[in-house]
């Protein structure tokens, strides 16, 4: 080991000497952080109709108001946990805190389309910066497992209200205020937050040895961001092939050269390099995977459902945005009491349980609403909705605690960028396929009513919304089929999950301690 590896060591993974008070300061910290960048990834929803008016923004101009933020968040990810070891976690964190806030202000008085675009991709690089970070500060500040299992299991559940509250918060909001309102929300909270960590954070723990492969991230920066814009146009009613292809082969092109350059820098130095930006020797800890497979399962599930839930009853029933926002949030109060109560049994039951069988759990869930969904029962959808939500807190809560408690502090940043991007990518198949689904199932089963045959109706609403009684019932008939087809989709998909996680982790059961690699290896 050489002596710059050796001062490293000894930099990086010094325990923090902070009291439990602050320790759970920290939590809160990171945590309200977390959940401001989970609230923008969907509080737009409801939103975007009446600020698309207010900019008199085009269809396009709509389409990257809502893609530039998971666009950008995804590239700069891997990235940005390497600079956070860099340059220290709490640094990053107050970093992304600032820009964060900044690009709020902009985004919430923004006169013109294309200066709220510019907003949310500022949003998106003060979230890439502040999300590997906020895991990596809880990484440092609980070095005893057990609380570091529930401050892990805490920031699961918070993520999980954010993203299931956005609706709801847009929806809210927007009963008393104007669309800029929903922005104007995270400032507050940045200036409280910027002020609390350096109160009560730990001490920045910066390694400057450490080099920052710009190259790296270059590549897969622009190999994510083209995956996510392949697959966020896959799932537009109307697909641009041209768009789909040419994004997915500069993002094949891009992430096989990024490949091909970290396995050649987990071979030597490589010109000073000592380490790769994603060390791939992570994934043969069997309990680092499976916590990627759940983590990505999980999200998509949840982002999916979201998506065919609330076509469905905004259409077909009528709900407003509000309503089908409080109808799919209860995936999220079935999982908030299972994503707190796992971090804290974690130790009794192991990984194997909370993970595969809550994976499994939400298989029997989504049985049950797909049951419901064909025979119509709005009371046994949202039982269904519950068990599957339940069965997928209870993943997610140790989900993250696999991911991190499976690699040595000094890859914090790392591993809590890799569990980000499972996240990332989770919601956005979920979405592109899902949503492809939905709109595929809906056309190959609307039929036309007689006197009607020349209708082509290409997506639900425009059957849906018609002035003729029989176009909408063959509109209504075909939506209901296509969501019954989505969620006999999601069993399949949790089904192998459980399938495979519970094959990952079958000697995972109570007392497994963590199996990280060591820093030599």
């Amino acid at each position: 080991m050489t002596e710059t590896s050796r001062r490293r060591r000894r930099s990086t993974t010094a325990p923090a000497d902070l009291s439990p008070a602050q320790r759970w300061s920290v939590l809160a910290i990171v945590s309200s952080a977390l959940l401001l960048i989970t609230l923008d990834n969907t509080v737009l929803y409801t939103a975007l109709p009446r600020l698309t008016e207010d900019l008199d923004a085009t269809p396009s101009d709509a389409l990257w108001i809502i893609n530039a933020y998971p666009l950008v968040i995804a590239g700069l990810l891997p990235g940005s946990g390497a600079l956070g070891e860099r340059l220290g976690h709490q640094r990053i964190f107050q970093y992304g805190l600032v820009i964060f806030g900044v690009a709020s202000l902009l985004a919430a008085f923004s006169p013109t389309s294309e200066v709220l675009i510019a907003a949310r991709v500022g949003l998106a690089v003060g979230a890439a910066a502040m999300m590997p970070a906020t895991l990596a500060l809880i990484r440092i500040s609980f070095p005893i497992e057990r609380e570091r299992n529930v401050a892990i299991a805490t920031w699961a559940a918070v993520s999980l209200v954010g993203m299931a509250a956005g609706p709801i918060v847009g929806g809210l909001l927007l009963e008393f205020f104007w669309w800029g309102s929903v922005f104007l929300i995270n400032v507050p909270i940045v200036i409280a937050a910027s002020a609390a960590i350096l109160l009560a954070g730990p001490a920045n723990v910066a390694d400057p040895a450490r080099r920052w492969d710009w190259v790296s991230s270059a590549q897969i920066m622009v190999g994510l961001s083209a995956a996510v814009l392949a697959l966020k146009s896959l799932a537009e009613p109307e697909v641009s092939w041209v768009t789909v292809i040419v994004a997915g082969v500069v993002a094949a092109v891009a992430l096989t050269l990024f490949a091909r350059r970290q396995l050649r820098l987990m071979r030597g130095p490589g010109g000073g390099l000592e380490e790769p930006l994603i060390d791939f020797a992570v994934f043969r800890n069997r309990a680092f995977t499976a916590g990627v497979i759940a983590a990505g399962i999980s999200i998509f599930t949840i982002m999916g459902i979201q998506l065919a839930g609330t076509q469905r009853y905004q259409l077909v029933e009528g709900f407003s945005p509000l309503q089908a926002g409080l109808l799919v949030s209860a995936l999220a109060v079935g999982a908030l009491p299972m994503s707190l109560l796992g971090g804290a049994v974690l130790h009794r039951t192991g990984l194997l349980v909370l993970i595969a069988g809550g994976i499994g759990l939400s298989t029997s869930g989504s049985v049950v609403s797909a049951f419901a969904a064909w025979q119509d029962s709005f009371a046994l959808l949202i039982i269904g909705l519950l068990v599957v939500g339940a069965g997928l807190g209870a993943a997610m809560s140790v989900a993250s605690t696999s991911i991190m408690g499976n690699v040595p502090p000094r890859r914090a940043g790392m591993a809590a960028s890799l569990e980000e991007v499972s996240y990332e990518f989770g919601g956005l198949v979920g979405v592109a396929v899902l949503g492809t689904l939905l709109n595929f199932a809906y056309l190959h089963l609307f039929v036309p009513p007689a006197g009607a045959e020349h209708l082509r109706a290409e997506a639900p609403a425009e059957a849906l919304q018609a002035d003729d009684p029989a176009v909408v019932a063959a509109g209504a008939e075909a939506l209901d089929g296509a969501f019954l087809i989505v969620l006999v989709t999601v069993v399949v998909f949790l089904a192998a999950a459980a399938a495979l996680t519970a094959l990952l982790l079958r000697r995972y059961t109570p007392g497994t301690p963590s199996q990280a690699y060591p820093d030599n290896h």
